[in-house]
């Protein structure tokens, strides 16, 4: 990896220069953060299985028409995808209260929500990724009003899709954090899928128990973590063989 450019790092992942031009390699780092990187520690094997199941999801999104920067994964912790430019947003689908929506509403986790809601944060960590409306993305230019469009039909679309993969294997899709890019093809632009969809950005529940599969786990200090992420793992049919290398190995952070 010495010999290859470093395009950009990020808490989780590290994107290198493609062999090609319009490409790029995505690298799934063990690093787990939370609190805009001020708690941080170290899950051996984490990255693996987030590349196993992102690229799992991303081809059966592919599937059914859904534009993605995905093309295909590389080894145990690469992908090659396209280049797109990055819409500074973070799109978060909810489908059940958790998290901060039911700090701020008053809402108690676990509710269902009355239909699935969009909501759109600024991606900024300085700024702690603030919460968004369509009036400032227009306003400040962060995406058109078409963009917009474009994006909610997308995202409303992954969530179907989505809900229906994870309710089959047992696993209610309570919310997911997603990221779109523009993609030029010629004089053409067009919005698709980019970044990741893993554990990491999808808030995961068994059905039956309410047991938490996902990031949570290491926000709220419940442990297991490599555990959730591994049953999700295998209830999707994916990489069964990676059971032995995941462990968790603390790492202070000044």
């Amino acid at each position: 990896m010495s010999r290859r450019r470093k395009v950009y790092e990020g808490k989780a992942k590290i994107l290198y220069e493609g062999p090609e031009p319009g490409t790029l390699i995505q690298y799934f780092k063990d690093d787990a953060t939370a609190n805009n990187g001020k708690k941080h520690t170290t899950i051996v094997g984490k990255g693996i299985l987030n590349n196993r199941i992102c690229e799992h999801i991303m081809v059966q999104l592919a599937s059914i028409g859904v534009p993605t920067h995905f093309i295909r994964r590389l080894n145990m912790r690469e992908q090659l995808i396209r280049a797109v430019e990055i819409i500074p947003l973070e799109v978060v689908v909810r489908n059940v209260a958790a998290g901060s929506i039911a700090t701020r509403l008053g809402i108690e986790e676990g509710t269902s929500l009355p239909r699935s809601i969009i909501e759109f944060y600024y991606k900024n960590d300085a700024l702690n990724d603030p919460l968004v409306t369509e009036e400032h993305v227009t306003a400040f230019g962060w995406a058109s009003p078409h963009e917009i469009d474009d994006i909610m039909a997308i995202a409303l679309r992954i969530n179907d899709f989505m809900s229906g993969l994870f309710a089959g294997v047992g696993i209610k899709l309570v919310d997911f954090k997603i990221e779109f890019g523009r993609m030029y093809e010629n004089d053409m632009m067009r919005i698709v899928l980019a970044d990741e969809i893993s554990p990491d950005s999808c808030r995961l529940w068994d059905m039956t128990t309410s047991e938490k599969l996902d990031k949570d786990r290491f926000r709220r200090d419940m442990g297991g973590v490599s555990e959730a992420y591994q049953e999700v793992a295998r209830r999707l049919g994916i990489a069964p063989d990676l059971e032995s290398r995941i462990h968790v190995v603390p790492k202070v952070v000044n």
